[in-house]
């Protein structure tokens, strides 16, 4: 064994503690650094490249150089006020579940070694209880919104060689001839999906939403069914990346049994409504879709990277993912989890969503939940309060879309933003064709004084901005 290697293995439980220790101090200055660091020119400057030592000099050479060139540069975004994106942070049974994956380091994919398996299908089944699915939804996790689309989205394109007698995962997507897939406000992720999956980014058409919303209009949703050549893909809504807006799911549900489409629904964020008795009617309907994207590194607050994806049709899953090697387990009726999803090996994501679930239960999270909606609600009666900005749309859950009331460019935003680093990080957007910041709630430390502290610094960068 290489010497320092072995010198290290001999000292592990020291420099676990070392770690552990770093960790806990990166943590514990989270409320006081600045939101994304470094501020200012130097946030664009990348360091110089290291090359790459002969002799390494072990964990502890590693922990120091780490700690004077990269964790200075690295953002508050497991703290309370990054609100860009939609990005949650890590409770600490999370926090603990995914150590223990690292430690325990197992790729989870196959019956021939079980226990990795079969605790992410527990944990699939709670999470499915959690957001009010049926047992006809079988589930795998994957990476994150965009491969739970991604998989989503070639099951569906297997239902539509079914449906037209072609087996594309065995002949190509050139068998399947024009696609066309339907949606009001789809993520750029659906994009995403469709070039990787061979459908092309223009498969994807849009279709008008509801006047002054992100909601599809489910009457003009019918219009280009019936003007659609043979089956297609639907791409619902359950939370938009703007103004978190639900399509009617229920409705376009009942226009599938005229028109005979695949109906996969988004809810990267918005299947947490669910847990909401507030909210969670907009989520009714979740269950009858076909295929149902969540993410769970959003408002479950695991660690990155995890989501989870459903389907009713798993046995489409398997046709388009199944590896066939004697080393594999077999493809039966419950194949395993190497046959449903594009990796062959993944670690124990479900580990770290399984420590949260056992340790906080449904009103833990239910809590989280409801304090991120109160939190978006107070900032944004307070954005509305604000000299000089506006809200472009009601706060309906988690996230709160606004802009400036004069001249609202990407410049002059983006230069509010960055007044507001050091205190809360949002990121742009546009809406309705106009620029604007969105700040999304959906860290389990954020706390009233936490909005409070990020209205006090919108008001004083908005009175800057405008001096």
């Amino acid at each position: 064994m290489h010497p320092e290697l072995a010198a290290d293995l001999g000292q592990l439980p020291e420099l676990l503690e070392e770690t552990r220790q770093r960790a806990l101090a990166f943590l514990e200055t989270l409320d006081e650094r600045p939101v994304l660091a470094p501020a200012g020119p130097s946030a664009v400057i990348e360091p110089a490249v290291a090359p790459l030592a002969e002799e390494g000099g072990g964990v502890r050479a590693a922990l120091a150089e780490f700690e004077q060139r990269w964790e200075p540069r690295l953002s508050a975004s497991a703290g309370p006020r990054y609100f860009g994106f939609v990005t949650g942070g890590a409770t600490p049974a999370a926090l603990a579940g995914d150590w223990l994956t690292s430690a325990v380091d197992q790729n989870s994919n196959s019956s021939l070694d079980p226990a990795g398996q079969q605790l992410e299908r527990e944990t699939v089944g709670w999470l499915r209880e959690l957001f009010g699915l049926s047992e006809a939804h079988r589930g795998t996790f994957v990476s994150g919104a965009t491969m739970s689309n991604t998989v989503g989205l070639a099951i569906a394109r297997e239902w539509l060689g079914e449906r037209l007698g072609v087996d594309v995962a065995e002949d190509g997507v050139g068998a399947l001839g024009r696609v066309r897939v339907l949606s009001g406000s789809a993520h750029s992720s659906v994009a995403k999906a469709l070039s990787v999956l061979g459908l092309g980014r223009t498969a994807l058409r849009t279709v008008p939403a509801l006047p002054g919303r992100e909601a599809v209009d489910v009457a003009a949703l019918e219009r280009a069914l019936a003007e659609a050549e043979g089956p297609c893909v639907v791409v619902a809504n359950a939370g938009t990346v703007n103004t978190v807006d639900f399509d009617d799911l229920r409705a376009i549900a009942e226009l599938r049994e005229r028109y005979g489409f695949w109906l996969h629904v988004d809810a990267a964020f918005g299947a947490f409504a669910a847990l909401s008795p507030e909210h969670a009617a907009l989520v009714a309907g979740l269950d009858l879709a076909d295929s149902v994207c969540v993410d769970l590194h959003k408002w479950l607050n695991v660690p990155y990277d995890s989501a989870v994806q459903f389907t009713r049709r798993p046995d489409l899953q398997a046709r388009v993912f199944q590896n066939a090697a004697a080393y594999l387990g077999p493809l039966s009726e419950h194949p395993d989890l190497v046959h449903l999803t594009p990796e062959n090996s993944h670690r124990l994501r479900a580990l770290a969503a399984w420590f949260t679930l056992r340790a906080y239960g449904r009103s833990g999270h239910r809590e989280i939940v409801e304090r991120c909606i109160a939190g978006a609600r107070t900032l944004g009666a307070e954005v509305a309060r604000i000299d000089g900005l506006e809200l472009l749309a009601p706060v309906r859950l988690n996230v709160v879309c606004f802009s400036l009331t004069a001249d609202p460019t990407p410049e002059r935003l983006a230069a509010l933003a960055a007044e507001l680093a050091d205190d809360a990080f949002l990121t742009p957007t546009r809406y309705a064709g106009r620029p604007a910041l969105r700040a999304a709630f959906s860290n389990w430390r954020t706390t009233e004084a936490d909005v409070r502290r990020t209205a006090e610094a919108l008001a004083r960068a908005v009175r800057k901005l405008t001096a």
